[in-house]
């Protein structure tokens, strides 16, 4: 017989998570903590790094108190420190190229929140769509752009923040990898040498999206709209927490610790109603190789499997996640769909366009909703957002640009020539601000 208490949390727990029944949890956890996981085990991964330090065979990049870090908790238990300040941007390839009001948002919240950060000139793609996608190159080749972008890192004395879900997961295997095999270290060490580095690794690996969601309930405090009425279906990105899966973080006040801890987390600190649906866990649809060689699977996958269920189950407003690929596929789908009659659509943003949006970013000059497939105006419109003003705002900014009339906005200093900063061994005086200008 159960108890009060215990019948009012299973109704709590029945409320939040309607599709519970339909979800075979072990097969759920099975595959993510088994088949993803390292075989190692993050914790051992982390005592042979530290091993390696001592025996002078790597450089580990510490968070120091400076970066004022907040420690979360992870899969298995054990915490994970995330820098909230003094940060090095490891930018994304197809934010930048497909969705640039992603990366410009988490730039003017930190611009709101005073944080100290470097948006880096001299960083890289990860080349981790390269590997996913083609399979093409080799452990080597994979580790050794790996670790001179965390050299960059290591020599501006930034902590690096990782805005691609994709670079994220990447990168934590290929850390392990560099870690577990001495052979890896043995080809790479001379290779950075040439290039005047050694093999430095980062002391953890961390999303944006992470330290946006210990961020958020101070970010919130800078609201400007009213998320009350807003129900948000959030689309936890694959490569965020399916790649070593238990240094993923969760939070028990975030869907009882059933869900990884950001995005949702970020949305129900905004304001916004959680909802679930059945197919949560799916991916998007965008995978790596059949976005590729099989769009269409892509696309139908998009609105069957994910679009359609949250909205004719979670009667969602919105859609949420936090990875390039994601928010590419969930929102860019939908027009196919509308071709053959199904037209959902259903807003499809990243967290940090979210978040930014809530605080009152400009809709077009920082989140760039006019590269939007959907409609995502109206969702703007039902918070309170003066959308009209907006965009005359921004369209007499265009012209005045074409005509001369104005200067573009930056979100931060522009850096000095490129020929400057690129320059060996001084390459980073440039930002230590000891020569001149």
């Amino acid at each position: 017989m159960l108890s009060q208490e215990e019948k009012q949390i299973q109704r709590a727990v029945q409320e939040a998570f309607p599709m519970a029944e339909d979800v075979d949890w072990n097969e759920v956890y099975q595959r993510i903590i088994y088949r993803y996981s390292t075989p190692h085990g993050l914790e051992h991964v982390k005592e042979e790094m530290y091993k390696l330090e001592d025996k002078g065979e790597i450089i580990i990049h510490h968070i120091k108190p400076y970066n004022n870090p907040v420690e979360a908790q992870t899969l298995n238990g054990s915490p994970k420190k995330i820098p909230t300040t003094k940060l090095w941007h490891h930018k994304s390839c197809g934010q930048c190229g497909h969705i640039p009001g992603y990366p410009t948002s988490v730039f003017w919240m930190m611009n709101k929140l005073e944080i100290d950060y470097l948006d880096e000139p001299h960083q890289t793609s990860c080349t981790g769509w390269n590997y996913h996608a083609s399979g093409a190159s080799n452990p080597v080749a994979l580790a050794g752009v790996y670790v001179r972008n965390m050299w960059r890192a290591y020599e501006t004395g930034y902590f690096p923040l990782i805005h691609c879900g994709t670079s994220f997961g990447h990168y934590k295997e290929v850390r392990n990898m560099i870690i577990l095999h001495k052979e890896i270290r043995d080809k790479l060490r001379p290779i950075m040498r040439k290039l005047d580095m050694d093999i430095v690794i980062p002391e953890e690996v961390v999303h944006y999206s992470e330290w946006l969601y210990v961020m958020s309930k101070k970010a919130a405090q800078q609201k400007k709209y009213n998320l009350d009425n807003i129900k948000a279906a959030v689309h936890t990105p694959c490569h965020v927490y399916k790649l070593v899966p238990e240094d993923t973080i969760y939070d028990p006040e975030v869907f009882q610790g059933r869900r990884p801890a950001a995005p949702s987390g970020t949305v129900q600190n905004f304001g916004a109603k959680l909802v679930d649906y059945s197919t949560w866990w799916d991916c998007c649809g965008f995978g790596f190789r059949h976005i590729l060689t099989e769009r269409e699977f892509s696309r139908s996958f998009a609105l069957f499997k994910k679009v359609i269920p949250a909205v004719e189950e979670g009667n969602a407003d919105i859609f949420v996640t936090s990875d390039t690929g994601c928010v590419t596929t969930l929102d860019k789908s939908q027009w196919a769909g509308k071709a053959h009659g199904f037209n959902y659509n259903l807003p499809v943003l990243a967290d940090a366009q979210f978040a930014a949006l809530a605080m009152g970013a400009d809709p077009y000059i920082i989140a760039q909703i006019h590269w939007h497939a959907t409609d995502v105006e109206g969702f703007l419109r039902k918070i309170g957002v003066p959308v009209d003003d907006y965009k005359e705002k921004f369209v007499q900014y265009l012209q005045d640009l074409r005509e001369g009339k104005a200067e573009p906005q930056y979100l931060y200093p522009k850096h000095r020539k490129i020929d400057f900063y690129l320059s060996l061994p001084d390459r980073v005086k440039w930002y230590k601000k000891d020569v001149p200008k």
